[in-house]
């Protein structure tokens, strides 16, 4: 009698260590699975958003020509408009160089057999899309502004 309790309890203690270790499993899939879908979700704001950056440019690109090319006194009274045009020109190009790096640089497949080593990836590059969000949206929205 005491042998099958023994083996009982052998054969339950197995059953509730296998049940853990694939809870475990199950846990980093979803946690992998929910950061993957924040990180194509950031991306898919920006991108359609960045996609504005190059026109916009040009178009700042016409108004510091348009700037420069008024007479003296109204050269320097636009000064201040010129700067942000200035400012807003780095902050385009910043935020564009940023979506194609993140971009070229991600891997969507990173890491897929180490699920530990993907959340890792992954919680890295939500923070890098995020910024680079942040970038594009700041940019476009100092566009608008102007």
């Amino acid at each position: 009698m005491r042998s099958i309790l023994l083996a009982l309890s052998a054969a339950f203690l197995l059953a509730s260590c296998g049940n853990s270790g694939d809870g475990k499993n199950d846990d980093l899939k979803q946690k992998a699975s929910a950061l993957e879908k924040e990180v194509l979700e950031g991306h898919d704001v920006a991108m359609p958003k960045s996609m504005k950056i190059p026109d916009i440019q040009k178009e700042v690109n016409r108004l510091m020509d348009s700037v420069e090319r008024l007479p003296a006194q109204a050269k320097e009274a636009a000064a201040p408009f010129k700067a942000q045009l200035e400012k807003l020109t780095e902050d385009l190009s910043y935020a564009n160089m940023a979506m194609d790096k993140w971009m070229t640089e991600f891997g969507l497949d990173s890491f897929k057999s180490n699920l530990e080593q993907r959340i890792k990836y992954l919680s890295e590059e939500k923070i890098k899309v995020d910024k680079v969000k942040e970038a594009v949206l700041n940019s476009l929205a100092k566009a608008d502004s102007l």
